[in-house]
Order: structure tokens, then C-alpha cells, then sequence
């Protein structure tokens, strides 16, 4: 029987990826996929054989956007705030960040209550972090897609989301919680007036997003806080959820050889941040190994070194597991791709869920978390060098990364999706 199943993924490539690699299993299966993802997607999503019904978040551009533009020269234009601790970004970054969200899920109501009427989908699947009262509100099916962040599932054993505060030390839990209620309460409050009036249930206290009808939670069991927050029964852990939809990677004959390999990337939004992108470039290149770097939007204004190659865009699920480590920002997609190919990581966090990805690598010893801004080039090299010769954590992330990759969790969430449509049905 087929069905038909409607994503809504957040605009920006993380959640994005992740429902192409989900929606590729579905359509594999014969059932009809159809993606109401923000508007700049327009035609790389058909171009992977999925409908596009797409909505715009804000009023038409003056110019036509690539896919996640806004986000892009978002992040340009605020880089200077991650310079700041956590707790004080909360007012200065991550409340805007929550208004813009608001902002376009108010925007496009009236167009996703067309889509859903036009679509007829049976189950609509959605992988942002806001809520879109329309979705909830279909009379079908509803699953929510947790990709984002590790401590976006809260609990009173586990740090506050956002803060990067590590898991043995609560001294500063209670200082970011109450200064995260006072930044966001307002905010929250009439958010949640709003869903309300469409007709959805209330919201959560200052949670932005409902609990879905399925919920699947993207992150790795060895990386989790398993012990301090157990999952809900509607809740079902996904180990990874890496998309088979990337184009193959060749090396250009005679690269590493004789060196490691190494990949480096900022994320598509990340690397936005031209002058860090320079700054670690820089440092990387004093070594003697070899990078795979993704530049990012703004590729023609960073110059790689030597011993690196790279480009705007990379198919980065061909990557990793070429390379010996892994550079990253700590985007959730990155982590868990760098795990379920077993690759040890350091990690740059600059927003959102990279602080608390960061902190939870470097406490589980899987990788090592260093100060964006404020490294030095030796601490980046000491990273390398101890992470490229520690035999006993190369070991145990090739067993870990076997498991987590058996777990096929890709296959996973397409089962789930696919079983409560056709409960439905």
C-alpha cells in the first residue's frame, strides 16, 4: 500500500540532508515523498527525485536565493556574538534566532494549510525545532524529527541545551536556566497564544516545538546522556541517519600518500565566517598532513594551502570515511556522521547545538573540544598529533562505528514512518 509523506525540514542543510536520506529509503519503497521545504530549495529537491511544494518564510527576495540563504548571511552578519559565552548569547543570539523561526511559521501558515489540502499526505514528518501549527492540526499522523541537538530532549540531570556546560559540573545550570527564562518567556508566551489560536494544542512550558504522535531522536547511544534521560515510549533513538543520496569522492592520485588524511569543514553556515575559516586554514597548513576542506558560500574568498583541496560543496558522507579525523564545527549531522564512520573529531562549536555536541565529545573522550576564537595553533596541532596516535580510541571507534552503522538507522526511521501510515490507513 502506498503512502504518501509530506516532510518539512528547517532550511538549513542539517535537517535537510537528513529527510533526503529518510525520504530516499520511503520512495525506494514506492511510496510518494513530497517536501514543503523553504523556497531557495526550489529544484534540488526534484532534482532527487522528491516533489517539491515549497513555502517561502519571509516575503519574496528582491534577488533569487540559493538553498539557505537567509540562515547563510544570518550567521555573516552575527558571527561577532559567538565570540561571547554562552549564557550571554542567550538575549543577543539565540532569542533572534527563536523570533526569526517564530516569524516564518506564523508567515507560512495560511500556505501550509494549502499544501496539506493539496497534498493529502498521510504522515507528515517534520525535522526543525519550532512548531507549525498547520502539521499539527492535519488529522494525520504527525512524527518529529529530533536532529539537532543532544540536550534538545531536556532533563534535570543533563546540562541546559544550549550552554555547552559539561555533564559533571551544574554549577552554572541554574544561572543559565533562570537567565534562559527571562530572555525567552515573553517571547514563548506569545508564541504559544498564537498556536493556540490556529486551533493546535498549547505548547509545552518554554518548549517551542510539540511532541510528535512518533518522535525519532538522532544521536548516537555511546555519545548520549543514556544514563541521566531516558527516552519517552513514543520516542525511538536513531544511531545515525546518514543519507545514501551523496555523489561518490576520488582522491587525485598520489594526494595522502604516505600522510593523513584529514577533513575540515564549518558547515554550510559555519564557513560563512570567512575570517575564522582563514584562521584555521592557516594553522592547518603548518602540518604535514593532507585536508579535504569545504569552503562553504563564500569558497572564492578563502585560499587553501598546500597540502589541501577542497570546494564550495563536497559530498561529505564520502568523505569521512576516507580521512583519519575530523575538523568540525560539531553540527549534529557531522557528529553523528564522523561517529557512524568511527572517526575520532575536534571540534570548533560556534552556535546553537555545536557548544553542547562539542562538550559531549570531549567528555566521552571521542574527540576534543578547543575555543573556537581563542585556540592557539600549538593546541590544534597537539589535538591532531594525540588523536592520530591514540591506537586504543582508533580501536574502539572502528567497534563503535560498526555498531551504530548496523544499526542502519536511516532504514530505521523509514520503517517508523512507514508503519504508523499504514496504521493509519
Amino acid at each position: 500500500m502506498s503512502l504518501t509523506v509530506l516532510f518539512m525540514p528547517e532550511s538549513a542543510y542539517g535537517p535537510t540532508n537528513n529527510c533526503i536520506g529518510i525520504g530516499h529509503v520511503l520512495r525506494q519503497r514506492g511510496h510518494r515523498v513530497v517536501f514543503a521545504a523553504e523556497a531557495s530549495w526550489a529544484g534540488k529537491l526534484t532534482a532527487l527525485g522528491f516533489e517539491e511544494d515549497l513555502v517561502s518564510l519571509a516575503p519574496a527576495p528582491d534577488e533569487p536565493q540559493d538553498a539557505g540563504q537567509f540562515w547563510k548571511d544570518f550567521i555573516r552578519d552575527t558571527a561577532p556574538e559567538f565570540r561571547k559565552p554562552t549564557i550571554e548569547q542567550l538575549e543577543t543570539w539565540v532569542k533572534p534566532v527563536w523570533q526569526e523561526l517564530i516569524d516564518g511559521a506564523r508567515f507560512c501558515q495560511p500556505q501550509l494549510l494549502d499544501i496539506i489540502a493539496r497534498v493529502k499526505p498521510d504522515v507528515i514528518v517534520e525535522d526543525n525545532v519550532v512548531a507549525f501549527p498547520a502539521l499539527n492540526t492535519a488529522g494525520v499522523p504527525f512524527v518529529r524529527i529530533v536532529s539537532c541537538n543532544p540536550l534538545e530532549v531536556k532533563g534535570p540531570d543533563i546540562a541546559p541545551v544550549f550552554s555547552g556546560y559539561p555533564a559533571d559540573d551544574r554549577s552554572g545550570w541554574a544561572d543559565f536556566l533562570a537567565e534562559y527564562d527571562r530572555t525567552h518567556r515573553p517571547m514563548w508566551e506569545q508564541f504559544n497564544d498564537w498556536v493556540v489560536s490556529t486551533g493546535a494544542p498549547a505548547l509545552p512550558d518554554l518548549e517551542f516545538i510539540h511532541e510528535g504522535d512518533h518522535n525519532l531522536y538522532v544521536y548516537p547511544e555511546v555519545l548520549d546522556y543514556r544514563k541521566s534521560r531516558r527516552l519517552g515510549p513514543n520516542w525511538q533513538r536513531l544511531e545515525s541517519s546518514v543519507r545514501e543520496t551523496d555523489d561518490s569522492y576520488d582522491l587525485p592520485e598520489g594526494f595522502a600518500d604516505g600522510h593523513k588524511l584529514i577533513y575540515f569543514s564549518l558547515g554550510s553556515l559555519g564557513s560563512a565566517d570567512v575570517e575564522l575559516m582563514r584562521r584555521v586554514v592557516a594553522a592547518l597548513g603548518a602540518t604535514e598532513h593532507r585536508y579535504i576542506v569545504s569552503k562553504g558560500p563564500l569558497h572564492e574568498e578563502i585560499e587553501l594551502a598546500d597540502n589541501m583541496i577542497g570546494a564550495e560543496f563536497l559530498p561529505q558522507t564520502s568523505i569521512i570515511p576516507l580521512v583519519d579525523l575530523v575538523v568540525t564545527h560539531g553540527g549534529n549531522n557531522t557528529t553523528t556522521e564522523a561517529m557512524h564512520f568511527g572517526k575520532p573529531m575536534i571540534v570548533l562549536p560556534l552556535f546553537w547545538d555545536q557548544y553542547d555536541n562539542a562538550q559531549r565529545v570531549d567528555e566521552t573522550g571521542y574527540g576534543v573540544r578547543l575555543d573556537t576564537y581563542g585556540f592557539r595553533d600549538e593546541e590544534l596541532h597537539a589535538a591532531i598529533d594525540r588523536l592520530l596516535g591514540d591506537d586504543a580510541l582508533r580501536a574502539k571507534l572502528e567497534a563503535d562505528g560498526a555498531a551504530i552503522r548496523a544499526a542502519d538507522g536511516v532504514r530505521v526511521a523509514a520503517d517508523a514512518i512507514e508503519k504508523i501510515g499504514l496504521e493509519r490507513k
